[in-house]
């Protein structure tokens, strides 16, 4: 049966818009591909550029290439950085370097004032015990010292357990007793801080007219302040060595004094750079008057025997004053301000009645 004319259009029309979709299929399908295509060769090529897309975003975040504040509505200092790194910087230091080395100089000190002593055994007051005296510190400087010294050991030992108490206490006393140790030391440090720093400046006040340099202190100096051979080198009332320790104590003292005080009272408008800068500073400032009182203690003690009368007793013998202060001894002798015994206990208070007994030197063996 032969097709009608309208039938043969109709399929002819139909053929034609088949043919049409299946090529628009086909360039959509053909687009799609390429797209794909050049879209992974970017990301390739991204990655081998950046091995990680995030890093650069990471490194403004952690601040690797410099402090980038963003906006916000807290108020403070750096509250607008995200994350600062001088944190993790001082904790490195302090774990790596700080720690290890304080604990070397500390212990270094200490094995070179017992070898010293092993050798030496102290230096004795030659001649022996003379039975006259001179007035050497009156007692308000005597407290002065001995308050300033009490409140230095106290932040000595808070300080040092806070510093490397978790090496050395953690394994021995725990996890939880250290941390009660370590948070009474924090207050207590805190606490009896502001006190070390008035005593600084009486220290300052009472002692700087007799530290200022002298004739004979170079020689002191270089003549090791006749500890290792030959005649004792002549001194004022002050040898070159107190005078070095002193102005120590009062340089020294001012720096832990001032960073403490930046830690203390994060207030002040400081940055935590400059917060990190001062732990640094305070705990090297430490170490450094910690292990110069090693020095002081042992030849204020065992090491020059007799010296540690004038912190107790206020006097000294006077064959000491000879030996370790001849020039302020010859001034008291030409002013005739040279004590009996028993002139010694009347000033102190004690009783005179019945026999004196021969005055007996502390530290002499």
């Amino acid at each position: 049966m032969p097709v009608s004319t309208d039938s043969a259009r109709y399929t002819a029309w139909l053929e034609r818009r088949c043919a049409v979709l299946l090529q628009l299929t086909l360039g959509m399908v053909l687009l799609a591909c390429f797209s794909t295509l050049s879209f992974a060769a970017e990301e390739n090529d991204l990655a081998g550029k950046v091995k990680d897309p995030g890093t650069q975003l990471w490194n403004e975040v952690r601040q690797r290439e410099g402090v980038l504040q963003g906006t916000t509505q807290v108020a403070g200092m750096d509250s607008a950085v995200l994350i600062n790194v001088d944190g993790e910087r001082w904790r490195q230091f302090r774990m790596q370097q700080l720690i290890p080395a304080a604990g070397l100089a500390l212990g270094g000190i200490l094995a070179l004032i017992a070898l010293f002593h092993l050798i030496k055994r102290g230096v004795p007051v030659a001649g022996g015990p003379s039975g006259k005296y001179l007035h050497r510190f009156p007692d308000i400087d005597r407290i002065l010292h001995w308050s300033v010294a009490t409140i230095f050991i106290f932040l000595a030992i808070t300080g040092l357990i806070l510093l490397g108490g978790r090496l050395l206490l953690i394994p021995v006393v725990g996890d939880s007793v250290f941390g009660a140790l370590a948070s009474a030391s924090k207050e207590g440090h805190n606490l009896f801080g502001p006190l070390f720093i008035l005593g600084i400046f009486g220290l300052f006040i009472r002692f700087i007219s007799k530290n200022f340099l002298a004739s004979g202190d170079i020689g002191w100096l270089l003549k090791g302040g006749g500890f290792f051979a030959g005649k004792h080198p002549t001194a004022g009332f002050f040898n070159m060595g107190e005078k070095i320790w002193f102005w120590a104590v009062i340089v020294i003292g001012l720096v832990i004094s001032a960073t403490g005080l930046i830690l203390e009272f994060p207030f002040f408008g400081q940055t935590r750079s400059i917060m990190a800068l001062s732990l640094v500073l305070h705990g090297v400032g430490a170490v450094l008057l910690i292990g110069g009182a090693f020095g002081h203690i042992y030849v204020g003690t065992a090491g020059m025997k007799g010296s540690l009368d004038s912190m107790t007793t206020g006097y000294v013998d006077l064959n000491w004053a000879r030996q370790h202060h001849d020039r302020w001894a010859a001034e008291c002798e030409a002013n005739d301000e040279v004590l009996s015994q028993s002139e010694v206990a009347r000033a102190q208070g004690r009783s005179t009645l019945g026999e004196v007994p021969e005055p007996v030197i502390k530290g002499e063996s």
